[in-house]
């Protein structure tokens, strides 16, 4: 047993050994540096793809924004064709009441009386003239009242005036208020 000699052979087992540590050192540092690379450049790959994305919607966002505006425009002119719309369609339902207006107040209009001015603004009439007697604007008043055109006759000032010849006329103002259409269900109203 003498001839036996063990030391070669651990020697060769440890240097076998550190062998493997150093394959395996390497191993882990090649495999660690591999790992790294392979995520920073699959976290390139996202990036450069959501940036690509990113710059597809940015420029959705500025044709929306274009269209947006386009959309804009069109609103305002619409709602300006609209509101001329509307104010033709009142004007247009409103034509024949001047008609009204006029031939109503010719009707009602008594002897001895008459008017020296006719002011509107909306439905409101202001008459301004001249009369004869009280009696005769009262007669003015109740035929304008029975009107289906006309109502709410208000007087507001009855004043006397100068002296012209043998008659002393008599200044009134009146407010009455136009029925764009005639209220044909009160039947109390009625033409003369």
């Amino acid at each position: 047993m003498a001839g036996l000699n063990l030391l070669p052979w651990r020697e060769e087992a440890r240097e076998e050994s550190r062998k493997q540590f150093i394959m395996m050192a390497i191993s882990s540092v090649a495999l660690g540096v591999l790992t790294v690379f392979s995520g920073y450049t699959w976290m390139q790959g996202n990036i450069s793809y959501q940036e690509e994305r990113n710059a597809i919607l940015n420029t959705e966002i500025k044709s929306l924004d274009k269209t947006i505006a386009k959309i804009k425009t069109l609103d305002a002119t619409r709602k300006a064709l609209l509101d001329r719309i509307e104010i033709i369609d009142t004007l247009q339902s409103t034509r024949p009441s001047i008609v009204h207006l006029f031939d109503e107040m010719v009707k009602s209009l008594p002897q001895g009386l008459y008017l020296t001015k006719l002011e509107q603004k909306g439905n409101n009439i202001k008459l301004v003239g001249k009369s004869e007697s009280n009696a005769r604007v009262s007669s003015y008043m109740e035929k304008l009242d029975r009107s289906v055109w006309l109502s709410s006759s208000n007087l507001s000032i009855l004043s006397k005036d100068k002296k012209q010849g043998d008659i002393r006329l008599r200044k009134f103002v009146l407010n009455v208020t136009q029925l764009l259409k005639p209220e044909m269900t009160d039947t109390s109203k009625g033409r003369e």
